[in-house]
């Protein structure tokens, strides 16, 4: 009887979502430190994900960006700025997930949008407040590496490092690869891991 029930076990389909594995699913906040178009900027943004038995999680992403945020009160206007935004699809191999410490490898493939403008100071006297010089669309590619700690059974903290990777943009007075760069911070993630 003992060899008829293994019998059977080792017949049995696998699945993918078979009991043996755990699955399970996070949301996360990131922020983080970039240089856009050779300006001090920021990203933030989030990314759901989930996760196939501790070791591969698959989701979607979307970040806002924008630079220069130096304010020049002398002249009372803020210089050449870009902001704008990229977001899709995410791929994350995990390394030993259930270690208190451990690694992963999240991969962002999709496209966004770029806005070059002036943002000019407050002033009644002036209609034209946020002059626009330009728009355009591009597809990035964004590898990462996450050192996550596992802080409780519901929430890790991250120190990202990843780089931006676009295709050409075409913009007045603007590199055509201003916004590949590094970013540096932190991600907050929330979920069943």
């Amino acid at each position: 009887m003992v060899y008829a029930q293994n019998k059977n076990q080792d017949d049995e389909i696998q699945t993918i979502f078979s009991k043996q594995k755990s699955n399970g699913g996070y949301g996360a906040f990131t922020m983080s430190y970039s240089q856009i178009g050779g300006q001090n900027g920021m990203v933030t943004g989030g990314r759901g994900a989930f996760i196939f038995d501790h070791s591969f999680a698959i989701g979607l992403g979307g970040f806002g960006f924008v630079n220069n945020l130096d304010y020049n009160a002398n002249e009372g206007l803020m210089e050449f700025s870009l902001a704008g935004g990229y977001g899709g699809l995410f791929f994350e191999p995990i390394v030993a997930g259930k270690s208190p410490v451990h690694v992963s490898f999240p991969i962002l493939l999709g496209m966004g949008g770029v806005t070059a403008y002036k943002s000019y100071n407050w002033n009644w006297d002036s209609f034209d407040r946020h002059p626009n010089y330009g728009e355009d669309m591009f597809f990035v590619v964004e590898p990462a590496v996450d050192i996550e700690f596992n802080m409780t059974r519901f929430f890790r903290l991250a120190a990202n490092v990843s780089y931006r990777f676009t295709s050409k943009l075409n913009l007045i007075a603007t590199d055509e690869y201003a916004l590949n760069g590094f970013n540096f911070g932190p991600t907050f993630k929330f979920g069943k891991f």
